[in-house]
């Protein structure tokens, strides 16, 4: 008897944009300035040895924070005295290994259990900034004198966004901020009695399969992460330092003033890709003439507005409280540039 099931056609996997992105780059340099393809490429592969150390060490990392359950800790932030939540909720922020992406069910979970939205905005302003692998692979590009500024600059930011927010917390901006209202039962969301991140962590986590399991695919995830954007980051780099004038970027972001820093705030968010993308980009246009003021407003501004941080906050609140958000973002990216290229 024939099979009257048809199966449905299997689909091909879609194809990382990231990956496209630097065959595209290659390709054009490739079509347009062939003698210079190879330089290109081996630019990129060298680049990326000289950051393996830091990538291997922040993956490796991230995935010990995932295996072992300790980044539930990091929900004792949001309990207790609001100021005090504020400011711990700034430096975990700062230092937590979530990504951009990672940050929406974490916050959507904490606005479910009643987090106060100053904690939570301190939180969101730091978080997408600086985190364990950025600051390794920050610190191996730009200069640890430059990753540590910028992770104080983070925390420092949330702290503005945390305590301007808890301050105003009775405005009509901050007022009823979630798109969705929070229910008054728990719901299929936090069925049963445990409260989210309640776990303890299991430092020893090698004895649990499911944990190392978390381990092998956390590392794997983080490493091709990493590997696809600091692979784009990099090409981008040597086509940067190769066709975009010296002279132009000197002129338009280098020198002293407040205009440097207040474009490269600006040109931050549409120019940025991700932080991690961002790093070498960086490089290069330090290299030819960008003042330290605007490239720390940039990496700043950039990171807040990115489209995975914004999509974060987008889609949990409403425009008047997302718009607050981008306001602090700018307002203290400024500041820090500031700050950063007086002392620099």
């Amino acid at each position: 008897m024939a099979e009257t099931t048809q199966r449905p056609p299997r689909r091909l996997p879609r194809p990382d944009p990231a990956w496209l992105a630097s065959l595209a780059l290659v390709g054009a340099v490739a079509l347009f300035d062939t003698g210079r393809t190879v330089e290109t490429v081996t630019f990129a592969g060298s680049a990326l040895a000289h950051t393996a150390p830091f990538i291997l060490f922040a993956v490796l990392a991230v995935a010990t924070l995932k295996a072992t359950g300790s980044e539930n800790l990091l929900a004792r932030a949001f309990e207790g005295n609001p100021a005090r939540m504020i400011v711990l909720a700034a430096l975990l922020g700062g230092l937590s290994p979530f990504c951009s992406c990672e940050v929406i069910p974490f916050i959507a979970a904490l606005l479910a259990v009643g987090a106060p939205l100053g904690a939570v905005m301190a939180f969101w302003l730091a978080s997408p900034l600086m985190d364990p692998a950025m600051f390794l692979i920050t610190s191996g590009t730009l200069g640890w004198d430059f990753a540590v500024a910028k992770t104080l600059a983070a925390v420092a930011l949330g702290l503005f966004g945390g305590f301007g927010t808890m301050a105003f917390a009775q405005s009509p901006v901050f007022r009823d901020p979630l798109r969705v209202k929070r229910q008054s039962s728990c719901g299929s969301c936090c069925s049963g009695s445990k409260k989210p991140f309640s776990d303890t962590p299991k430092w020893r986590f090698w004895e649990d399969a499911p944990r190392r399991a978390t381990f092998r695919e956390t590392a794997l995830e983080n490493g091709l992460f990493l590997l696809k954007w600091l692979t784009l980051a990099y090409l981008l780099e040597a086509v940067m330092l190769r066709y975009i004038p010296a002279e132009t970027v000197a002129t338009l972001l280098g020198g002293t003033g407040i205009w440097p820093i207040v474009l490269g705030a600006v040109v931050g968010a549409p120019a940025y890709l991700n932080g991690y993308a961002a790093i070498p980009m960086v490089d290069a246009l330090l290299a030819q003439g960008m003042s330290q003021g605007a490239a720390m407003s940039f990496v700043l501004a950039g990171g807040v507005s990115c489209i995975p941080a914004a999509v974060a906050v987008w889609a949990l609140v409403k425009p008047r409280v997302f718009a607050a958000y981008i306001g602090f973002a700018v307002t203290g990216a400024l500041a820090a540039g500031l700050a950063w290229g007086a002392l620099a």
